[in-house]
């Protein structure tokens, strides 16, 4: 099979820093306290997805799930290690990525169109989609500094999902919106799959991760710690016994709760 992400011994470190001023970080050398920290947001991090496979990437807060999937984007590099994707990458890695506050819902759908490899002409042909999708009505016309978060959502993966891509990432998109707009979103990323395209899915929910992915890996804390079927990821992570997802087990029950990781 044709090879769509490798990703091989990437690391990424980052810097904390304690104090914000001159004359505080000033105080505390003088004291002796330290003034930043340093920590590995993802250590040593290697596997392999074949063209057409969807994986749930999992794991608690702060594993570096998010970073992950930055890095395999391109808008962050790792420390080392490398990342290699085949074919166009697209998605919705951050509420509101590539939205400029000032311009309206109109012409930020041109802009993040843009960003992710549209030409006018494509966005052109997609836009009446587009904004039947996003369904955000009058608001399409006003700066999008003024939208809400579910609204930042709508907009952004109606423009994701409107993008031939080879790749197809999600992350956080699922934790904002009402549930007719998440019941609209796994469709789309169920059409997505069933096209062939490969999907690398960030998300917290059990029940959305089973029935969408064929593959689980678990992040703890930036290290891999499973890569596997999907039902045993979910036990590996215990979230298989979560009292909030009884009711959700079953893919066809319609008020299934869908979430993603911010």
């Amino acid at each position: 099979m044709t090879q769509s992400i490798v990703v091989e011994n990437v690391s990424k470190q980052f810097t904390l820093r304690f104090h914000r001023t001159l004359k505080q970080v000033t105080v505390a050398m003088a004291r002796g306290q330290d003034v930043s920290n340093r920590f590995l947001a993802l250590d040593d991090v290697s596997f392999t997805v074949e063209q057409g496979e969807s994986i749930g990437l999992m794991g608690l807060n702060g594993s570096g799930k998010s970073t992950l999937l930055k890095i395999i984007n391109g808008v962050m590099r790792p420390d080392s290690g490398s990342v290699r994707t085949r074919g166009r990458v697209a998605g919705l890695i951050a509420t509101g990525a590539g939205f400029h506050p000032q311009l309206t819902g109109r012409e930020n759908i041109y802009l993040n169109a843009a960003i992710l490899g549209m030409t006018e002409a494509e966005t052109k042909a997609k836009f009446d989609d587009i904004i039947d999708f996003a369904d955000i009505g009058r608001h399409l016309d006003t700066p999008v500094g003024h939208y809400s978060s579910g609204q930042f959502s709508r907009l952004g993966f109606a423009v994701a999902v409107h993008t031939e891509s080879d790749i197809f990432l999600v992350d956080e998109v699922l934790a904002v919106g009402d549930k007719p707009f998440k019941k609209k979103c796994i469709a789309r990323m169920e059409e997505i799959k069933k096209e062939g395209r490969t999907l690398f899915y960030v998300s917290h929910s059990a029940p959305s991760v089973k029935r969408m992915c064929d593959r689980v890996l678990v992040l703890e804390k930036g290290v891999l710690g499973y890569d596997g079927p999907t039902k045993e990821g979910i036990r590996y992570l215990k979230y298989d016994n979560d009292p909030d997802d009884v009711n959700s087990e079953e893919e066809n029950d319609d008020d299934a709760e869908y979430g993603a990781d911010i």
